[in-house]
């Protein structure tokens, strides 16, 4: 019969599903760049620290370096949106404190791609005169073409 084996520490620490990497993926894929701090081609850190409740959810943020143009809010509403998984302390229920460093980074402008030439429809039409039955073929009959070119969008 194995025993369990007891936690290292009496106190638990929060820990993001998937662990470091998966919380940074989570952040930067709900981070939205403020359109103030955009059009002033904003750069920067803004670090905040928040609070995780016994039940792993984010309750409060500070903003410890701010940023501004609204960066500051920006960081503090992704940090919100984090869920953490929390073991059991032994019934006591504790209040973490930990840190983000939230980098605010211009985005790349990507190339736009070159756009299409609009969809075109090509018809040519080609008439020719029958030739009468009984008049020998000596001298070919003059052929009329038209041609046709629509261009849709």
């Amino acid at each position: 019969m194995a025993m369990e084996k007891k936690p290292k520490h009496f106190i638990q620490q929060p820990e993001y599903p998937g662990g470091p990497k998966e919380l940074t993926k989570f952040i930067y894929a709900n981070l939205r760049y403020p359109a103030e701090a955009l059009a002033a081609k904003l750069e920067g850190t803004v670090v905040v620290e928040y609070d995780i409740d016994f039940k792993g959810q984010v309750v409060d943020t500070r903003i410890l370096q701010p940023l501004g143009l609204g960066c500051d809010e920006e960081a503090a509403r992704v940090v919100r949106l984090l869920k953490f998984a929390v073991g059991r302390n032994r019934g006591v229920k504790v209040l973490f404190h930990q840190k983000a460093h939230i980098r605010f980074k211009m985005p790349v402008a990507a190339p736009l791609p070159a756009t299409p030439p609009p969809p075109q429809l090509n018809y040519v039409y080609t008439s020719a005169s029958p030739a009468p039955a009984a008049e020998p073929e000596s001298k070919p009959k003059p052929q009329t073409t038209y041609s046709y070119t629509v261009t849709i969008g």
